[in-house]
């Protein structure tokens, strides 16, 4: 689940939404129903994502939703999920605070960071403003860190 939020940008609410049916492998997407502003999306499936998927289906046989909790046809829980996150922090030895939102704020930055356009990025999270999308812009620093003074050419 953290991997499908981090590979795919997704809000917790939106994993949690997902139906094995908005898995589009053919066309490698994800189809978002509803996203926030009741909006639908599409986002683009990691082949490694789909890989571990594909595994996770045909070991739990989720029936309504990809991400089923403890009661069959009932989504996992969002408190759940938050533990999860907790537990591999702690697995990790990571000490620094960590929200399971930060892993699409990740996916964001390293977006921008590898020169995909700010306008895409809008797209890919749903944002209706750019100035929401363009937070980012002032989070990443390693593309200010590979521009080269004139100087140096002096």
């Amino acid at each position: 689940m953290l991997s499908m939020i981090y590979s795919c940008g997704l809000r917790c609410g939106e994993l949690l939404a997902l139906q094995p049916i908005h898995i589009d492998s053919k066309r490698n997407i994800v189809l978002l129903k509803n996203a926030k502003g009741k909006k639908d999306r599409i986002v683009p499936l990691s082949q490694k994502i789909l890989i571990m998927l594909r595994e996770y289906y045909l070991m739990y046989k989720p029936k309504v939703f990809l991400f089923e909790g403890q009661n069959q046809g009932m989504p996992y829980d969002s408190r759940s999920l938050q533990q999860v996150l907790k537990q591999a922090l702690k697995k990790a030895a990571i000490t620094k605070p960590v929200t399971l939102h930060w892993l699409r704020h990740s996916y964001a930055t390293h977006l921008l960071e590898s020169g995909t356009d700010l306008r895409y990025i809008q797209e890919l999270l749903g944002h209706n403003s750019s100035k929401t999308t363009e937070i980012y812009t002032h989070v990443s620093t390693k593309s200010i860190q590979l521009i080269k003074s004139p100087f140096d050419e002096l």
